[in-house]
């Protein structure tokens, strides 16, 4: 039997609520690895905080524009990671990357540019053979000591990735040669090595006021030299424990000389053969039964496919190099055409240096260079003190608004703090669900956010208690005016939680930093002050105006409010009496 128009079945409205918290909390428990808390942000656990300076070639500051794709891309590779609640935000002309919990160590490598291109190797020399002008294995152009590089793995190779070939070159005439000490314009990293005393002192006062734009545009000029003379002093003048000038800034229409990732090799490689833009996708691969070691798959391209096939095709037999941020991390020799569009790149990699390179490649290189400036962790300490500092606020909050609740309402007062705790748990699931779905991070704006939904979600309450107390005024009673002030009620318990809700939305929208997380919890909140008031606040009152017991004035605490009803009723009813007194006519006989 359907109930009377404007009456609800409460009982179904309650456990519509009930379903959805045992599903919420079905979800916290039985579901994902880790524990049933929400993520804490840097505020409150601690972390990382890593500062990235841009340097260009020119030495003037970077635009917005390539600041703004760096920062996308770094963020790109931060959620790749899987670094939940981190943050990147532009500071002038630095980058800062704030991440918490233990994932400092990952932060300080996001600022690698990722610079990934291919070249032909023209020549490799051991470092050991250009030290002290001892006779080593170097290589003539087209040979190369391979050792620990391994060879290429890709598809279409027709050899293990695991062989080595050894060099049957020895070491050039010119790497055993006693080495001539630089000009200053010569050294690949822009500083002299004269002799001691006041000139050497000089020298590197000199090389201090240098710009940056000087030295790029110096190593430039001999380490990108098309002439051999020039090279082989590349080759001999070449710090390999020396930060690169030339990192993220070298032409790659032009040769270069470079280290290998080891620091053992040096290389003079052809111009770029291609660009590490012309990679579609980066995988990393456990070891396999032809490989030792973690790989890192890449797929190209059309335009990079075909180059490929075409150069593996031409060039059996000699070795190309994968060059990463200048440099040479793999550098195999191709054993036949490829022509799949897939390779590898070999290395010594294991599984987090794998997976790292992969993700950094997969999202493309940074428009600029950076130079880690700062690099400072977060106590967690301070974070603890926030938080019990922001927990005593919100049981303050809470405490004055169940205090006046009870004073005012009394019965109602109990309903609306039993409404405020279901409403906590649910917002507690919700936190839970979100940190691990998509990554979300409680805060301390976070932490504010909920503060002031308290007083939304009381808000709610007492203008539903309110026109309750007017119907009831009006003559009412106390279960005949629960439905006609609902009805008015939810008109404006909509439109003040939509105002909310949009109010944070733009806020979110136009936010930076820690204020979306404010805004989030604001917008979140207000949702689940709907679900409560609608699911849980009004089935009580309704069940409440149904019970003798219950409802008694002095329960309820709505005793004068029903008295002045009850006057108002009376003086109805007079009125009446008089106005069928006064128009009432004699019966006719």
């Amino acid at each position: 039997m359907a109930p009377p128009r404007g009456q609800i079945r409460p009982a179904r409205y309650l456990l519509a609520f009930v379903v959805i918290l045992l599903g919420i909390y079905s979800l916290v428990f039985f579901t994902g690895d880790r524990k049933p808390v929400p993520e804490l942000g840097i505020d409150l656990q601690g972390g990382t905080r890593v500062t990235l300076t841009a340097r260009t070639p020119s030495g003037e500051p970077p635009t917005d524009e390539s600041l703004q794709q760096a920062r996308e891309i770094i963020e790109q590779r931060v959620n790749g990671l899987g670094v939940s609640g981190s943050e990147v935000t532009i500071d002038g002309t630095n980058l800062v990357i704030t991440v918490p919990g233990k994932d400092g160590e990952q932060a300080k490598r996001l600022g690698q540019t990722a610079e990934l291109n291919l070249r032909k190797v023209s020549q490799v020399v051991p470092v050991s053979a250009l030290q002290g002008n001892q006779p080593g294995q170097g290589n003539q152009p087209g040979q190369g000591d391979q050792s620990g590089q391994g060879d290429q793995s890709g598809q279409g190779a027709d050899s293990s990735g695991s062989e080595e070939q050894q060099s049957s070159g020895t070491t050039p005439q010119w790497a055993a040669a006693p080495a001539q000490q630089p000009s200053d314009q010569q050294r690949p990293d822009g500083q002299s090595q004269s002799g001691g005393g006041d000139q050497q002192n000089g020298d590197q006062q000199d090389s201090e006021s240098q710009t940056r734009a000087e030295r790029i545009q110096q190593a430039k000029q001999l380490r990108q030299s098309e002439e051999p003379a020039m090279q082989r002093q590349a080759l001999l003048t070449l710090d390999c424990d020396a930060p690169d000038p030339l990192r993220g800034n070298a032409d790659p229409k032009l040769p270069l000389v470079t280290c290998g990732d080891d620091g053992q090799r040096k290389y003079i490689l052809e111009p770029v053969l291609i660009p590490g833009t012309q990679i579609s996708d980066a995988t990393s691969s456990p070891p396999g039964q032809r490989k030792a070691e973690w790989t890192v798959n890449l797929e190209f391209k059309n335009q990079g496919t075909k180059t490929w096939a075409d150069f593996t095709s031409q060039n059996v037999g000699e070795q190309v190099a994968f060059v990463l941020d200048n440099q040479v991390v793999s550098a195999p020799s191709i054993n036949s055409a490829i022509v799949g569009g897939n390779t590898s790149i070999e290395g010594s990699f294991n599984q987090e240096t794998a997976n790292n390179l992969a993700n950094t490649l997969k999202y493309g290189a940074l428009p600029l260079a950076f130079d880690q400036s700062t690099a400072e962790t977060v106590s967690p300490t301070l974070g603890v003190a926030s938080l019990q500092a922001a927990l005593l606020a919100g049981g303050i909050g809470l405490i004055l608004v169940a205090v006046y609740c009870l004073f005012y309402y009394r019965l109602l007062g109990l309903l609306t703090i039993l409404s405020l705790v279901l409403s906590g748990a649910v917002v507690y699931g919700v936190l839970v669900l979100f940190g691990r779905w998509i990554g979300f991070t409680l805060d301390l704006p976070g932490m504010a956010g909920f503060i002031i939904a308290i007083g939304i979600t009381a808000d709610s309450f007492i203008v539903f208690f309110e026109r309750l107390k007017d119907e009831i005024r009006e003559g009412r009673t106390f279960r005949s005016a629960v439905p006609r002030s609902w009805a008015r009620a939810r008109r404006t318990i909509l439109s003040a939680d939509a105002v909310s809700f949009l109010a944070a939305g733009v806020l979110y929208l136009l936010a930076v930093g820690q204020v979306k997380g404010f805004a989030f919890t604001l917008g979140m909140s207000t949702v689940l002050d709907l679900i409560v008031v609608f699911l849980v606040t009004h089935p009580l009152v309704a069940l409440a105006s149904r019970s003798k017991f219950l409802s008694r004035p002095g329960l309820t605490g709505l005793g004068a409010v029903q008295r002045m009803g009850e006057r108002a009723r009376a003086q109805r009813k007079g009125v009446n009496r008089q106005q069928s007194a006064s128009n009432g006519t004699p019966k006719e006989a």
